[in-house]
């Protein structure tokens, strides 16, 4: 028998159970791959926006690299263009801070949007795979108690085989998912991170601009 074959015979002694574990395992690849296409995407293009408006804000250009970057469509974008709003109206460090703070504060959801998902259904594919084989296992024994005593030891040690299959299952898909899920969180941090970063570095721009213009 080849692979295929031993696939599809799993899957099929399983029962329903294997089914809405299948559906969970293909939600979850999807929002996973989503999610890393898009975190990928915003870590460059936030680098980018970084690259190109550090020369501004070190030449004192706000109002250049405002526009700049509230025509962005970057997580970094609403983050840098409160702060250097308020740098081109003179604002103190703490009102600077502060707006920064504000951006970063609506850019971060956008981040994590979605990814609680992948450990919900980790939890979920592992408790459908527990309740499937516990029912059948009721099906099991209900079925041997009304068998020939000669063959109850074999229905029954065949039904309970068939019964853990969804557990198997379960644990198949919930396993990855949660390893997918630490992968996409961890980037997730190291972009928020880099956020955090580029907003002490702007900070401390302008501070040290202020304190030449002292």
């Amino acid at each position: 028998m080849d692979t295929y074959s031993i696939i599809i015979g799993f899957f099929q002694e399983g029962g329903f159970f294997m089914y809405p574990i299948m559906l969970i395992l293909a939600c979850g690849i999807a929002i996973a791959i989503e999610r890393y296409l898009y975190l990928m995407r915003a870590k460059q293009t936030n680098i980018g926006l970084w690259t190109d408006l550090q020369p501004l804000v070190n030449a004192n250009r706000y109002r250049e690299a405002f526009a700049m970057a509230s025509e962005s469509r970057a997580g970094i974008g609403k983050m840098l263009s409160n702060g250097l709003i308020r740098a081109h109206n003179n604002s103190n460090l703490s009102e600077i801070e502060t707006a920064m703070e504000e951006g970063l504060m609506e850019t971060v959801p956008r981040l994590e949007k979605r990814t609680h998902y992948l450990s919900t259904f980790a939890n979920v594919a592992t408790l459908l795979g527990l309740l499937g084989t516990i029912i059948g296992l009721i099906q099991a024994f209900t079925a041997v108690s009304h068998a020939d005593p000669a063959e109850k030891a074999d229905l029954l040690s065949s039904s309970i085989s068939v019964a853990m299959n969804t557990t198997a299952f379960g644990l198949m898909v919930a396993i990855p998912l949660l390893l997918i899920f630490t992968v996409i969180q961890t980037k997730t941090n190291e972009i928020v991170d880099g956020l955090e970063m580029i907003s002490v570095k702007f900070l401390n721009i302008v501070s040290a601009q202020k304190k030449m213009e002292d």
